[in-house]
């Protein structure tokens, strides 16, 4: 039974997406116990748990194409990043969390660039050691 790409997505993204509010919920509450005054409206809430919920659903399905076989690396890479990169950015300026100036989203751009390629490079040779490892001892199985 041959599955679509669309599917996989959705179905990875409905798995995940109630964690974004409850990380929500969870910064809220860090914040209700550092700020005495911290009161976000109702608008607030509902907008940060729509928000979130989309960005952890968006972030869960582009895990697929990493899967896409047909597709070099790197338009994996490129499209996994500016799915991330697109989302993170809209629902960070939807909720006010960064202000909308160039400079701002220039540092949190250089930012979220940065810390991707570095999970990106940790993931890609962790993969990479543990492909070895296993070609390894399927070779000396295979000598047996």
């Amino acid at each position: 039974m041959k599955k679509t790409y669309g599917k996989i997505f959705l179905r990875r993204g409905l798995m995940f997406g109630g964690f974004g509010p409850m990380i929500l919920g969870l910064i809220y509450l860090a914040l209700d116990n550092q700020y005495t005054d911290f009161a976000p409206t109702g608008s607030e809430i509902f907008l940060g748990i729509l928000s979130t919920y989309l960005l952890a659903f968006v972030q869960a399905g582009a895990s697929v194409f990493n899967q896409i076989t047909e597709w070099p690396t790197m338009k994996s890479l490129l499209y996994h990043f500016l799915t991330l990169y697109c989302s993170y950015t809209v629902c960070y300026l939807v909720n006010a969390w960064l202000e909308f100036q160039v400079e701002v989203i220039a540092i949190f751009t250089a930012v979220f660039t940065g810390i991707y390629l570095i999970i990106w490079g940790i993931v890609y040779f962790s993969v990479k050691s543990a492909s070895k490892k296993m070609n390894k001892k399927l070779k000396e199985k295979t000598q047996e």
